[in-house]
């Protein structure tokens, strides 16, 4: 029988093949709430992995054990931010609404990378649009991809 056929064994060592996820080059820098999501994704995720363990269920148990080491990760190189004034330019933490050359306006707050989410109105701060705006203030124009950005508001 060809070895294509053949079952190869499952336990602990389908936790140890399943590839980990890529950690990013950048500063882990986090806003509170993202540091919390951290150890609440941790704690899921412990209990996620003993559970697969405990029904046998190798291929989940797999990927609960990758995805926990990625957080694990995550939180231990966190880098906490917390600002006591307000924002007057655009920083990490900042809530910037801008206004693009089309017309549409929008409002992002400048977040770390696992809790960034563009569409809830979060935007890693390692994005192309954070790094063209860091350091811009309200009124000011900025040039970006094939047009203008203009900042109306920073807080």
């Amino acid at each position: 029988m060809s070895r294509a056929f053949t079952k190869e064994g499952g336990g602990s060592d389908a936790v140890d093949r399943m590839p980990d996820r890529p950690i990013s080059p950048h500063r882990n820098l986090v806003t509170a709430e993202g540091l919390a999501a951290l150890e609440t994704e941790i704690a899921r995720l412990d209990a996620a992995l003993a559970t697969a363990r405990d029904a046998g269920d190798t291929d989940t148990a797999a990927a609960a054990a990758r995805d926990l080491r990625y957080v694990t990760a995550r939180r231990a190189s966190a880098e906490l931010v917390v600002y006591e004034e307000p924002a007057t330019e655009v920083r990490f933490g900042a809530t910037v609404t801008l206004e693009r050359g089309d017309g549409r306006r929008q409002t992002f707050r400048i977040v770390g990378e696992d809790e960034a989410d563009p569409a809830h109105g979060t935007l890693s701060h390692v994005s192309p649009l954070a790094r063209a705006l860091q350091g811009r203030e309200a009124g000011e124009v900025v040039a970006f991809q094939d047009g203008e950005i203009e900042i109306i508001d920073v807080t």
